[in-house]
């Protein structure tokens, strides 16, 4: 099982909402993080996810953006009966460095008929923790970030809940930096021999929340695929802008690094031919810029398209 953790700005949910039926359909179960206090684009992703009958995990308590400190208004205003009745609802609890183990057992005991999912995500007393939720029934994942918890932390915890690992395998650099190439990621092959029974990753976001950047001297295009001549490892692409002295015309700068993929596609047989890849030829076409947060959108969404692709066949 693949387990796409997204931060739920406008762009992700927009995702969501129009891949519902391939994640319903595949063994895909996305994690999203409300960061934003307009609820409406989130109902309408989790009710698109509910539609189709997908599996998903929503945080209660996010840790990044407008419900930092007080998520009280997001359970109000997303956990109705409904939702909650849904039986392919899981609820997720981050547990960071600022938890308590006694909020922790009452929120799950709160939702005694929910499924639930612990995102750990810098706790450090794993020993103390997972005496404390072993009798917990309903408590169906355990979610390791792994930068914030370690081996020897994940083995505290009893498998009777799937063992999740998330891996950030996006670099984050300024859009000029990036290389035209370079590793992503083995935990989709490894994931077993860490001792988690699932995997995940942040797509090519990258786990540093940020609210918007500042103006894009360059413009780069991220594209992940497998290489088949050495054992499906994944890479990452980089097709970056040429002309990045100011932040001008970054519709030019788009359809530069716009060129760069396309030429890619004639030699590269190595990128999945996703309906995102058909959504990036068709503005190449058109000579269309549609916008930054419709190219991440895009870029995310192959990656996803090929995580399902992997998967059918694995």
């Amino acid at each position: 099982m693949y387990f796409p953790y997204l931060r739920g700005k406008q762009n992700e949910l927009i995702l969501l909402r129009e891949n519902a039926e391939l994640i319903a359909n595949s063994p895909i179960i996305p994690i999203i993080e409300p960061v934003k206090s307009n609820l409406k684009p989130l109902l309408k992703a989790t009710e698109s996810l509910m539609s189709a009958g997908s599996e998903f995990i929503l945080i209660t308590n996010s840790i990044c953006g407008d419900f930092s400190g007080d998520s009280s208004s997001l359970i109000d205003g997303v956990l109705t009966d409904e939702t909650l009745s849904y039986k392919g609802l899981n609820l997720g609890y981050i547990l960071d460095e600022n938890s308590s183990i006694k909020d922790v057992v009452d929120f799950v005991n709160k939702y005694s008929t929910s499924n639930i999912a612990l995102i750990h995500f810098g706790y450090s007393n794993g020993a103390e923790l997972s005496a404390a939720t072993k009798s917990l029934s309903n408590i169906k994942y355990n979610v390791f970030i792994e930068r914030h918890a370690q081996r020897r932390y994940r083995s505290r915890f009893d498998t009777k809940a799937t063992q999740v690992l998330i891996r950030d395998g996006f670099i984050k650099r300024s859009n000029r930096e990036y290389p035209s190439s370079e590793p992503f990621s083995e935990l989709h092959i490894m994931f077993k021999f860490e001792g988690a029974q699932a995997f995940g990753d942040f797509l090519i976001a990258g786990e540093e929340f940020s609210e918007s950047g500042g103006p894009a001297y360059a413009v780069a295009i991220h594209l992940t695929y497998l290489d088949k001549k050495n054992e499906d490892d994944m890479y990452i692409n980089h097709y970056v802008s040429n002309s990045n002295s100011s932040p001008a015309d970054p519709g030019g700068k788009f359809m530069e690094a716009l060129n760069k993929l396309v030429a890619d596609l004639e030699f590269n047989k190595n990128i999945f031919p996703s309906q995102a890849i058909s959504e990036f030829t068709k503005l190449h076409t058109r000579k269309h810029f549609p916008g930054l947060g419709v190219v991440k959108k895009l870029s995310m969404q192959h990656h996803v398209e090929l995580m399902a692709d992997y998967l059918k066949d694995s």
